[in-house]
């Protein structure tokens, strides 16, 4: 599945890390895990440190699909706001995501320290209008009520605080900056200290579900036989089931040439450990990269076909520099690379962890969909890791399958 386009800043900055072996003999395993994302690679290392043997294998170069093109803002706040949360789960449902989120963004910045990531950061979710200030006045209190590190700022604190022409915010902790890709292969490598093993350019062709094993084999005709699969393709894993969970569409992004007037080293040191994103949709959003660039993001569309993505990228970045003016207007950047990538979206704004009826309790999908993508994936690597071990996660059926039936 093609899911990006144009030159992702994460691979030329790092470029192959690392080479995995193509698998060429027939193994047994515990788990399998399909895909070398970092989603693969958060349950790869959860499995491996609980003590299972575990194969991994991935069609291309870890970490060289979605996750080489993720901006990786790692952050508790989630796509859908909280009250509409509530609406769709209830209030104890929202609280309990919320918080998970919480925890998880406070565990990925702890694990990765420089050079894969940096210092905790926050988030700041701002609006541009009345009527979206006015909206994000009860997000704030209900956040409150959640026991969140949350703060109001409006338009001078704004301006003073961070240089960004907006009339409110809300300042949220925590928030994480990391590199996605050179976190896939700390992960990587942390599991095959553990006892995984790691298989590049090998493709599963085929996957037959046994009584008490599933039996996958490869592209080059070598067999993997598994006590449990993991499939974590990415947008591709939808293929598997009866019907898409989630709908495909393209974001859009762009890293600055390294920042060196004064007036925009300014900006860039205020936000340097924020995140920053807006309530319209589909939204801008922006981060700092360690080699003083800014990464920004979004001018999201419908549009799911390659051919057609890849010929929007440049003007797409035009667009996203002239929203950042207008809300910045002291920064002065230009784009040193520009690119697109596939993102998917569920109705609510969750993802799916776990197994499907259709394919019984042996294969398990980790589907982190939505802006949230690390965040769900960190969680979800401990909803499969328990499942496999016969343990029932708190978030298992809201992050699960069953709340599809549960809205029908």
């Amino acid at each position: 599945m093609d899911v990006k386009s144009g030159t992702p800043f994460w691979t030329v900055r790092n470029g192959l890390l690392k080479h995995f072996p193509r698998l060429s003999t027939d193994v047994r395993c515990d788990v399998a895990v399909i895909g070398a994302g970092i989603t693969g690679a958060l349950v790869a290392d959860e499995l491996a440190r609980r003590g299972h043997d575990v194969v991994v294998l991935e069609a291309c170069e870890a970490g060289w699909g979605s996750t080489a093109a993720s901006t990786a803002l790692v952050q508790g706040e989630l796509d859908v706001d909280p009250i509409d949360l509530a609406r769709m789960h209830g209030h104890e449902a929202a609280l309990r995501v919320h918080r998970a989120c919480a925890e998880a963004v406070e565990a990925i910045a702890a694990r990765f320290p420089a050079p894969s990531g940096s210092p905790a950061a926050a988030s700041l979710y701002y609006g541009t209008r009345g009527a979206e200030c006015e909206k994000l006045r009860p997000d704030y209190t209900f956040r409150r009520w959640m026991g969140l590190d949350v703060e109001w700022l409006d338009k001078e604190d704004l301006q003073a605080r961070f240089g960004l022409r907006a009339r409110c915010a809300i300042l949220s902790r925590p928030a994480a900056l990391i590199d996605p890709y050179v976190a896939t292969h700390e992960l990587l490598d942390a599991g095959c200290r553990a006892g995984a093993r790691v298989h590049a350019r090998t493709r599963v062709a085929s996957m037959r579900i046994g009584a008490r094993e599933v039996h996958l084999r490869t592209v080059n005709g070598r067999s993997v036989r598994a006590k449990q699969v993991v499939v974590a393709t990415g947008y591709a894993a939808q293929s598997l089931l009866p019907a898409p969970l989630a709908c495909n569409r393209s974001t859009y992004a762009l890293v600055t040439n390294p920042i060196d007037d004064e007036a925009s080293i300014r900006v860039l040191e205020a936000i340097r450990h924020v995140l920053v994103w807006e309530t319209a949709r589909p939204y801008l959003y922006m981060r700092a990269t360690p080699d003083g660039r800014l990464m920004i993001g979004g001018e999201d569309d419908e549009i799911d076909i390659p051919a057609r993505r890849d010929l929007r990228v440049a003007t797409k970045a035009q667009r996203l520099l002239r929203s950042v003016h207008r809300r910045f207007p002291g920064l002065r950047i230009d784009a040193a690379f520009c690119w697109a990538g596939t993102f998917a979206e569920t109705a609510d704004s969750l993802p799916y962890f776990g197994p499907h009826a259709l394919t019984g309790d042996r294969i398990h999908y980790a589907m982190a969909y939505g802006g949230n993508g690390i965040t769900f994936s960190w969680i979800g690597a401990q909803i499969i890791a328990d499942q496999i071990e016969g343990r029932e996660h708190a978030l298992a059926s809201l992050f699960g399958f069953a709340r599809i039936q549960a809205r029908q």
